[in-house]
């Protein structure tokens, strides 16, 4: 039998808007219009503020510990812009450093406040907002994503589910359980990997011997793109296109977005012990807020003025934000018993009225049974 070649693959990489503020007027037609991108920065910046705050609450004593954010803002803005303009008819499955795309669809920004400080109600999604709570466990949730997709597509809403996680979760199993079973069934899911460089305290390149992330979804038949993850119009023309084809082809797709965080892990790490600081400070220079920022003031399109009232509005909004969930009343007994069951069973019912869960608790009546 002659030789002949069965499977070959090319992924691109897309960068629109370089860390000097140059964009790529080519990639960028008809993506983000000026008044968006203003948007988008304003945004950024609001949750940057938030999360420099949050970390201050942590650091005082009044929340647990906290991962920042700070660094990959674009990421999740440029995508979390699409799901919104779509009417926030798509599923969320996030992680835990994205807490811009999630304000953008939806959930207020006290509950990720509350859930670091502890309180369960920071998991308590409002009504209509198809947003899932943020997943801790590393790489368990890109499962549930695959879940709501099949419904999706079962009720041909033409909806689908973004999941995103960390570069770590691609060395966990249930990540490719996840691929494998959207792409088998042929699923609207875009799995969007966050590529920090960090899963904590180990690199990337003892994270896998693939030369990219993106690659992980070629072996179960996906499209895969690596984007600079820095880059609002690069995550938003990608994550555009890619819930596209996830909902027209039914279709799951794979993104690489590369970006880097600035802080530590969480607040209980400390990455001086294993980051080379060269390695951050280059990276510093291709803060997405200040590559944005350039963009916008190299088009008239901001001053220092504005840089100042955003920066007072900004503190503002946090400062209510802060106010709100520190002052939230404190959860009843009831709560433990109330938000599982869209209808409490019987013995549920038991419970929640007599605070026992023993037989004699439930049923009083068994106290004359005893000798």
């Amino acid at each position: 039998m002659p030789k002949k070649t069965i499977y070959q693959a090319r992924i691109d990489h897309i960068q629109i808007l370089d860390e000097h503020g140059k964009l790529d007027e080519k990639l960028a037609k008809d993506t983000l219009t000026d008044a968006d991108v203003t948007f988008l920065y304003e945004q950024m910046s609001i949750s940057r503020h938030y999360d420099e705050i949050a970390f201050r609450l942590q650091r005082s004593g009044r929340m647990g510990t906290y991962p920042q954010n700070k660094g990959q803002e674009a990421g999740p803005a440029g995508a979390g812009f699409v799901i919104k303009q779509r009417g926030s008819r798509d599923w969320i499955v996030p992680c835990y450093r994205e807490n811009l795309a999630l304000f953008l669809n939806g959930l207020p920004m006290e509950n990720i406040l509350l859930h670091w400080m502890g309180d369960e109600r920071g998991n308590r999604i409002p009504e209509g907002v198809k947003i899932l709570p943020i997943s801790i466990p590393i790489g368990t949730h890109p499962l549930h994503a695959a879940g709501l997709a099949w419904a999706e597509k079962h009720r041909k809403s033409g909806a689908c589910a973004v999941t995103f996680f960390g570069d770590g979760a691609t060395s966990e199993g249930d990540v490719h359980e996840a691929m494998n079973f959207a792409s088998a069934l042929k699923l609207p899911v875009v799995f969007f990997c966050q590529n920090n460089f960090w899963a904590i305290s180990v690199p990337r390149s003892r994270q896998t011997g693939s030369e990219t992330f993106a690659q992980k979804g070629l072996a179960y038949g996906m499209p895969c793109y690596q984007i600079d993850g820095n880059d609002i119009f690069a995550s938003y023309k990608v994550t555009r296109d890619a819930i596209q084809t996830a909902v027209n082809d039914n279709q799951p797709v794979f993104i690489e977005a590369v970006t880097y965080r600035l802080g530590d892990h969480t607040t209980a790490d400390d990455a001086r012990r294993y980051r080379d600081p060269k390695e951050l400070e280059s990276w510093m220079k291709k803060d997405p807020l200040i590559r944005t920022r350039k963009y916008l003031e190299s088009k008239g399109l901001w001053s220092d003025k504005k840089q100042k009232d955003l920066e007072a509005r900004a503190k503002q909004i946090v400062d209510e934000v802060v106010k709100n969930a520190e002052g939230i009343a404190a959860p009843t007994k009831e709560d433990i018993f109330d938000w599982t069951f869209a209808e409490l069973p019987p013995e549920i019912v038991r419970q929640k009225e007599t605070m026992r869960t023993n037989s004699l608790g439930q049923m009083p009546e068994q106290e004359k049974l005893r000798s």
